[in-house]
């Protein structure tokens, strides 16, 4: 029989071993994405909302490791992703990078489309996280809404405003070390998933 070979010989090792993965996972599908969108398989509204979320993923765990590890990390593994390493370098989705007036995602609205789906990740995460209290949800809310107003492919109606504005009110009157109960925090993050899911339908039609 063979031996069972253990990559780690602690919890602090298997932390720093799953982190690597973690990175190495996003940076291959960071330069898929990029080949992709080369290849315009993949649309601009998607392209987009993926790179950013990849981008803010990387941004997570890169946290975690080592400035030394993080530099060393493509030729330690012999990475050979040149897109993703670019856009990695650059920090923004192509489509920001280089606007195209004829895109849909072109100019200032591109920044905007880009700012409001990194607000609607970053949001989510925070949430999923079991992030509760009001002075940490309080400035991802403001920001979020914030840039759904700013996106001018939305109508004025845009139901979510009018839901995300309500519960800022609710947040204000509360004290900043109070925290949203397990319900509360279930229906907000049900609620942003859902209006992230209205956001990207009417971006995708007004391209």
């Amino acid at each position: 029989m063979m031996d069972t070979i253990k990559l780690y010989n602690s919890s602090a090792e298997r932390e720093m071993y799953e982190n690597m993965a973690s990175l190495y996972a996003i940076i291959l599908s960071l330069e898929y994405l990029e080949r992709s969108f080369a290849r315009d398989s993949v649309s601009a509204t998607e392209y987009t909302a993926e790179c950013n979320k990849l981008l803010l993923q990387y941004k997570t765990v890169s946290q975690m490791v080592s400035a030394k590890e993080l530099n060393d990390f493509p030729r330690t593994y012999r990475l050979n992703c040149p897109a993703a390493m670019r856009r990695l370098e650059v920090g923004i989705p192509s489509t920001i990078e280089h606007s195209n007036s004829g895109s849909g995602l072109s100019g200032n609205n591109a920044k905007y489309v880009a700012k409001a789906v990194q607000d609607f990740i970053t949001t989510m995460d925070a949430l999923s996280m079991d992030m509760r209290s009001v002075d940490k949800l309080h400035p991802l809310l403001s920001d979020l809404l914030q840039s759904i107003n700013a996106a001018s492919f939305l109508p004025t109606d845009f139901k979510w405003k009018s839901v995300f504005r309500n519960w800022l009110i609710r947040l204000n009157q509360m004290k900043a070390s109070d925290e949203l109960d397990d319900d509360q925090v279930r229906q907000l993050l049900f609620e942003v998933e859902q209006s992230y899911a209205d956001f990207k339908s009417m971006l995708d039609s007004s391209e």
